[in-house]
């Protein structure tokens, strides 16, 4: 009889398997999202997302109430990772953690160089600096046991980084026009969290109540309404005296929030933001500056990045290649890297709040370059062998 796997063993394996399932049912509909925003229902997919609903049109109530529930997921999956996960001391840190780095450096500066000379459009830099761990992982899933489980671990302790990168890029980058009251009393709901969080209170209802009064204020206050699920992750305690793993506050949190950010939120945000008419579009508008730097920013800056500082590590004797991957595998899923749909398009939305024409460059950009990476990536993949391993050999 075979002994039952370690808590994290076990969680890092339900999140693998969900991920990767939410990642295909994920490029399903951001298909959808292009047929049916240039197809006769154009007219009334736009008109939906315009309708106002409470005082915020129903794009902006997926994109900052929604959203702020995939950010208290991505918020509570860091926090786990850091504290006994994948990340949880610096030998396994090194090797995801200078990868991510390369992954936003080097795609920052291909977009700026093609954006240098039109300065409206340099705040869109951060665009292709993220990696969409969902759709990158339903890749992988659809290849099988072509890919180690190593590297699929890699790759998510990856994305967890760079998603934590992107989270602090949106609150020093993409905030302005302060109002210090409603700022003020989201911070004193923030003390109250933490207040909670020493205190060993253990109902996640409390939380949850607070966290929905916290992004109230948040998103008055002139920061992204979606840090508020940021500091409610950091507040929800993972460690508890005389409680066994699955019990736990964060667990149980991560455990209900899972299927449903996988299979109802991060598609109806992709549906909602992937659909962009391409009327009109054509070769000369693709080699425009905004759609050129993200894509390449993906395809190229993504691979060159996270290969060249993972080599670096690796080289300097800080990391090693993951077990059993080859050199070849290893670069496959560093062009997956590059695929930068749901984190890509949300920055976006960030950088360019009033310009549809803008917003619908980096959606043709974020589109390219993904579908780019996820097929190139596939591709040298596919030519590996296959291994005779499960998620639980992770």
């Amino acid at each position: 009889m075979h002994a039952p796997p370690e808590p994290s063993t076990s969680i890092l394996n339900r999140f693998l398997a969900s991920e990767a399932a939410g990642g295909i049912v994920l490029m399903a509909v951001a298909a959808l999202a292009l047929i049916v925003a240039n197809s006769p229902l154009q007219s009334v997919y736009f008109d939906v997302l315009k309708a106002h609903v409470l005082g915020l049109s129903i794009l902006h109530w997926i994109n900052d109430a929604l959203m702020a529930v995939f950010f208290l997921l991505v918020g509570l999956e860091i926090k786990r990772e850091i504290l006994e996960g994948q990340l949880s001391t610096w030998a396994r840190r090194a090797l995801p953690g200078a990868a991510a780095l390369g992954g936003m450096i080097v795609p920052a500066l291909i977009y700026l160089a093609f954006n240098l000379n039109t300065p409206e459009t340099l705040r869109g830099w951060a665009i292709p600096a993220a990696t969409d761990i969902a759709f990158a992982l339903g890749v992988l899933a659809l290849l099988g046991s072509r890919v180690p489980v190593s590297l699929k671990v890699f790759l998510t302790a990856l994305a967890i980084l760079d998603d934590l990168g992107a989270v602090a890029i949106i609150a020093v980058f993409y905030t302005s026009g302060l109002d210090p009251v409603m700022l003020g009393a989201a911070g004193g709901t923030v003390l109250a969290l933490a207040a909670l969080n020493r205190a060993g209170v253990a109902r996640l209802w409390v939380y949850v109540l607070l966290g929905v009064v916290l992004w109230f204020f948040v998103l008055r206050s002139g920061v992204h309404a979606t840090l508020a699920g940021i500091a409610l992750a950091i507040a929800v305690p993972l460690r508890l005296p005389n409680l066994e793993a699955g019990a736990r506050p964060l667990i149980r949190l991560e455990h209900l929030l899972q299927p449903w950010v996988a299979f109802v939120v991060v598609p109806v945000f992709g549906f909602a933001n992937a659909g962009v008419s391409l009327a009109g579009v054509d070769m000369r508008s693709l080699l425009t500056p905004v759609p050129l730097g993200v894509a390449l920013g993906l395809f190229l800056g993504k691979q060159i990045g996270v290969s060249l500082f993972a080599w670096a590590a690796i080289r300097a004797g800080l990391a090693e290649l993951p077990a059993n991957a080859s050199v070849r595998q290893f670069y496959g899923v560093t062009i997956l890297c590059g695929i930068g749909f749901t984190m890509s398009l949300f920055i976006g939305l960030l950088a360019f709040p009033d310009s549809e024409r803008l917003q619908d460059s980096v959606k043709v950009g974020v589109l390219a370059g993904s579908l780019l990476s996820a097929t190139v990536g596939a591709l040298v993949l596919m030519r590996g062998p296959r291994q005779h391993v499960s998620f639980r050999d992770g």
